[in-house]
């Protein structure tokens, strides 16, 4: 069975005219709202989450994804202050401006380090709808604290270099994956294999976050309902993706492994530079 890229390597905002623009999904265009979800990948810092000046998320404690919130269209001011702010004032921890968040949109904004250990503020689109009969959709998203890693599969990297704050996307049968996840660059096994379960027509994506200091953790995010039409309509749920039973190949979809394999491999490679 083949595997289908579906994503280049990119963090999913585009620079424009000093702002964020998140490119929408034609097919899921409607005219009023789009579906934001934000995860908290910034470790050991409580924060509120505020748009357009308003309170959006109270206490957002680290490692947390929200559901999915349905907002109007528009242009957003994102900004996060810390958790015992009263009314948002002052200087906020972080801050995105002017972010467009075009109707039908799924989106995740992500707060976390860089490679250097700096926040960031990083909204990704998620690729929704169209998966085929009996396939699903992973990818996997580097927002820790840590340098490069290269995914295998039976030896072969299917995803190399992969760096803070990119992401990898690949269409695989649904069913169970088992992959290791090395040094960028090298034959070094950080960790695995590691086995993780897909789900058909459904979207599994991956978060590798925090810090050598704090530690590395892992944020799993499932978008479900996308099989191609006429089944399905594109949704979103926070969580982690459902046991399907059909076993895939390994050299298919070895990517999806670093769910459970990235965190070492981001510690030893932290370690080794």
């Amino acid at each position: 069975m083949s595997t289908a890229r579906t994503i280049g390597r990119t963090a999913g905002a585009l620079g424009v005219a000093g702002g964020l623009v998140l490119v929408a999904t034609p097919a899921l265009a409607d005219n009023h709202t789009a579906t934001v979800s934000v995860l908290h990948a910034v470790p050991d810092l409580p924060v509120d989450v505020y748009a357009n000046g308003e309170r959006l998320i109270d206490d957002f404690q680290p490692g947390t994804l929200t559901d999915p919130l349905q907002l109007p269209a528009g242009s957003y001011d994102l900004a996060l202050f810390p958790a015992d702010a009263p009314d948002g004032s002052g200087d906020p921890l972080l801050s995105a401006m002017d972010v467009s968040v075009p109707a039908g949109a799924d989106a995740t904004v992500v707060a976390h380090l860089t490679e250097g250990g700096e926040p960031a503020l990083t909204p990704f689109v998620n690729e929704t709808g169209g998966i085929p009969a009996g396939q699903a959709r992973v990818t996997v998203r580097h927002v820790a604290a840590a340098p490069a890693v290269d995914v295998r599969a039976g030896g072969q990297v299917v995803v190399d270099g992969l760096t803070n704050p990119n992401g990898e996307s690949l269409t695989v049968p649904a069913g169970t994956v088992s992959a290791d996840v090395v040094l960028a660059g090298t034959d070094t096994v950080a960790i695995g294999p590691a086995d993780l379960t897909l789900t058909e027509g459904t979207s599994t994506i991956v978060y590798a976050w925090g810090s050598e200091d704090a530690g590395y953790e892992l944020a799993a995010q499932d978008i479900s309902g996308q099989h191609s039409a006429p089944a399905g309509v594109p949704g979103g749920s926070a969580g982690l993706a459902d046991d399907s039973g059909l076993p895939l190949p390994v050299g298919a979809a070895a990517v999806a492994g670093v769910a459970l394999a990235a965190a070492g491999a981001f510690r030893l490679a932290r370690s080794s530079r």
